[in-house]
Formats: structure tokens, sequence, C-alpha cells
């Protein structure tokens, strides 16, 4: 994997499992949720594939 890769929100929103857009402005404007934050190039975001996937590990540590 790429440790500087950069995704869409598309690609962000199918990792995270297929959820919709509100689903991630709620997790950027919750801090204690600790999504990663976006870079914006011009008006679109892009996110680093590692930070999401790091992100979504500790989701799953937290649960189990």
């Amino acid at each position: 994997m790429n440790s500087h890769k950069r995704i869409t929100a598309k690609t962000v929103r199918q990792i995270c499992g297929d959820v919709s857009d509100m689903w991630i402005w709620r997790r950027l404007n919750e801090p204690e949720s600790g999504f990663p934050k976006p870079v914006y190039i011009g008006r679109r975001r892009f996110w680093r594939e590692a930070e999401i996937l790091e992100w979504l590990d500790g989701q799953s540590a937290q649960v189990a």
C-alpha cells in the first residue's frame, strides 16, 4: 500500500461501507470521532488512504 496515495470522497464512502456524504460530514464535525481530515485541491476533497484504513482499524478495535 502506498502511504501517500490520495483517494476521493467516493472511494472513502466505499471503503467505509458505502456510507453517504452526510455520514462523512458527521464524522468530520464530531472531533471525538478522530476521523481523518481531507486535503482540498480546488473544490475536491482527498484523503490519504493509509489514514482512512488506520481509522477503520481503530474503530474495529474499539468494538471488540
